[in-house]
């Protein structure tokens, strides 16, 4: 979490944007930020995901992907970054290591029992593309519903209203795929 705060505050010192600017921004408040920033608290996935869009980067840069980049495409199942677990008790994992052109974001999320994935991401523009690796889901689209179940997938804008939760299972897995704001 230090080392979070850390590259926040040098993205932002980099770019010469004021802590009240970047938080007013982001949503927050100018302490929370500070919090962050100071690795005295930790920011929900979705105001990650906001400050990463106003300093026009992305979640995995902030977390320190790149860090972890080498010429191996290869990521174990040991390497898998936990990123946050929501109040539904759904839990969000990052697939991919930095790569400065990536077009895409992968996560895996791990659904319990009528979980869901609020909180995970922030509304932005972006195309989705999700695959059904465990459960049935439901699908809430623009106020129509889907089912899905294993093996099925699903795409979409995320400009959409939209909500995915877990059904008729006591777990399930999704395969998450993103563009990143700014793709």
């Amino acid at each position: 979490m230090k080392r979070l705060g850390e590259r926040i505050k040098k993205k932002r010192e980099v770019q010469k944007i004021q802590l009240n600017d970047l938080a007013r921004r982001a949503g927050i408040s100018a302490s929370a930020l500070s919090q962050i920033e100071n690795a005295k608290a930790s920011p929900s996935i979705a105001t990650l995901k906001n400050i990463a869009e106003c300093l026009h980067t992305t979640v995995g840069e902030l977390i320190g992907e790149n860090e972890n980049l080498s010429q191996n495409p290869l990521i174990t199942r040991e390497e898998i970054k936990f990123i946050e677990k929501n109040e539904s008790g759904s839990e969000l994992y990052l697939l991919s290591n930095h790569d400065p052109l990536k077009r895409m974001e992968t996560y895996l999320i791990r659904f319990v029992e009528k979980s869901d994935i609020q909180g995970f991401f922030s509304a932005y523009r972006a195309q989705t593309f999700c695959f059904v690796n465990e459960g049935t889901f439901e699908f809430h689209l623009d106020e129509v519903n889907y089912r899905l179940k294993k093996g099925d997938s699903f795409y979409f804008d995320t400009i959409l209203s939209h909500r995915v939760n877990l059904v008729e299972a006591p777990k399930g897995e999704l395969l998450w795929i993103t563009t990143p704001s700014g793709a």
